[in-house]
């Protein structure tokens, strides 16, 4: 995957689209009011003057040959991280910003990009609004693009905000149940999910009868590393709500709040446990 240069998953991309005061800061509850954040305003149409992103993806394409992974925001999750002066409407903001992410992302895959996950946290929250308009926006973006989809869904970083607002979820967080048969018919290749230490039902995998499955396996917290006996437990756990082919192990959401050397720990134990329940398929 490319560790590109942006400071914030989301403001990292936005902040070479036209329509969106800097400047203008406007305070605004992030994730259904879970937390404040200063963000920047929509004061204007929005429009790509150039692609955001294809320099870093032309350099990392050059240092190897292996497969190349992208991750870009979801519609849905840039419109819960900014504010609107122009639209009125998050769901015709959210399909502005779905044509912009589908133009980036075919500029990346030209550039020899073979996967493109686009990172959805906001679909956890609004659940009603995934349905009515989030997977379509989904759609949107991933349209017309011949390469490997993706999207990620998660409970957030493991900052103290989400930490305090999972413990108000009780002992089964189920809001699953609720949108993965509409993300199983979107258009998406494959949906990535945390699955450790996760007190989402695994069973709910089931749903994503017609999708590869990311198997989130390491816990984004740095407290502790996971063993490889860890990792291979949660794959064959989830193997049996899911085909062995479709599912592809990883981390449970991006590694940024941890230490790096703890990073590095939680992927080669990732790695060493996935061997170890490849062996016993």
């Amino acid at each position: 995957m490319v560790s590109n240069s942006r400071a914030h998953f989301v403001h990292g991309f936005l902040e070479k689209i036209d329509g969106i005061d800097w400047n203008k800061k406007t305070v605004m509850g992030i994730r259904d009011n879970r937390y404040d954040l200063e963000v920047p305003t929509v004061t204007g149409q929005l429009s790509r003057p150039s692609p955001v992103h294809l320099e870093e993806v032309r350099f990392t394409r050059a240092q190897t040959k292996h497969r190349l992974k992208f991750t870009l925001p979801g519609p849905m999750t840039i419109c819960d991280t900014i504010a609107d002066e122009h639209y009125g409407s998050r769901p015709e903001m959210a399909m502005a910003f779905a044509e912009i992410l589908n133009a980036e992302a075919k500029d990346l895959l030209a550039a020899g990009v073979d996967v493109i996950q686009f990172d959805e946290p906001a679909f956890n929250v609004f659940i009603d609004d995934v349905n009515e308009w989030g997977v379509a926006t989904l759609n949107r973006a991933v349209e017309g693009l011949e390469c490997t989809t993706a999207v990620h869904i998660c409970y957030g970083y493991g900052i103290e905000e989400n930490l305090r607002w999972k413990e108000t979820l009780g002992g089964e967080w189920r809001q699953y149940d609720a949108i993965f048969p509409a993300i199983n018919a979107s258009a998406v290749d494959q949906v990535s999910l945390e699955c450790a230490d996760s007190h989402v039902p695994m069973s709910l995998i089931a749903h994503l009868k017609d999708k590869e499955v990311m198997v989130g396996t390491v816990a984004v917290t740095p407290d502790r590393v996971e063993s490889p006996e860890e990792v291979a437990a949660t794959i064959r756990e989830a193997m049996q709500y899911v085909d062995a082919e479709r599912i592809l192990p990883c981390t449970n959401c991006g590694m940024a709040p941890i230490p790096y050397d703890v990073a590095a720990n939680k992927l080669r134990a990732l790695a060493a446990g996935a061997e170890l329940a490849r062996q016993s398929v």
